[in-house]
């Protein structure tokens, strides 16, 4: 990849990620509550709604930057004729190569923020160190796999030039119905993610945390929070990709005009 493109895709997607995981933030602690094993109202209920947010605030640019930047690089890397039948395919791969590394910076930043905002009492800072303390780094990294699986599962996009408008309600669309077919995967990360050290969730198996649900919950549980994680995906996707298109361009126009 050029120097200009990759500098738009830092840009870009850093900027992209930060906005949608801040306005958004509510939402997302919302569902985290309703996911969680105490249930909604023994985890906070809608007290303390932005607990966990430094977490995001840290976590968020480097999260999204490193996505886009795999993304733009493993497309160019797979480089081929736009008129080619794997177009998709390589749309599909470059998209899942980037949720693998960002994952490596939003999982950490994941455990802790889902941690605090269960427990709001407990501060950003003392929640990591805790963790750092009872598990070490592998405790930082519980639930990557579930993870993973779950966004690699429909987190793809399409790379034709459109107006940022477009891009944005393809996002929301997408994302919208994307959200609701993945809820049971996100719900089992949020499961492992939260479980108490030593566990058997805790361990990361997804089946066993999907099982565990569906025999405590039935599919309820296992659609836990679907409502407001569609809501905050769609709208996430519609802020997100719009943000995304408009900043890089924004970035690349500027590059054209320097000296």
């Amino acid at each position: 990849m050029d120097q200009p493109g990759f500098t738009a895709s830092l840009v870009a997607g850093g900027v992209a990620g930060v906005s949608v995981d801040l306005i958004l933030f509510p939402l997302d602690t919302i569902k985290t509550r309703l996911q969680s094993p105490q249930g909604f109202n023994k985890a906070g209920g809608f007290r303390g709604i932005y607990a966990g947010v430094p977490s995001t605030a840290i976590g968020s640019f480097p999260n999204a930057a490193a996505f886009f930047i795999t993304y733009e690089y493993v497309k160019w890397f797979l480089h081929s004729d736009s008129s080619s039948y794997l177009m998709p395919v390589k749309h599909m791969l470059a998209a899942s190569a980037g949720e693998v590394v960002a994952c490596l910076i939003r999982v950490p930043s994941e455990v802790v923020k889902q941690r605090a905002q269960v427990s709001a009492s407990s501060g950003t800072f003392r929640i990591f160190s805790t963790i750092l303390y009872q598990e070490g780094i592998q405790g930082l990294y519980r639930g990557y796999k579930s993870t993973v699986l779950r966004e690699a599962l429909w987190s793809w996009r399409q790379d034709h030039v459109v107006d940022s408008w477009q891009s944005a309600v393809c996002g929301a669309f997408a994302g919208g119905f994307a959200a609701a077919v993945t809820t049971p995967l996100d719900v089992a990360k949020t499961r492992i993610m939260l479980a108490k050290a030593g566990s058997s969730t805790a361990t990361g198996n997804v089946l066993s945390a999907l099982h565990g649900v569906w025999r405590m919950q039935g599919l309820s549980g296992l659609f836990a929070g679907v409502l407001p994680r569609m809501a905050a995906i769609s709208l996430g996707g519609f802020i997100f990709l719009g943000a995304y298109d408009r900043t890089r361009s924004f970035v690349l126009e500027l590059g054209r005009e320097r000296p």
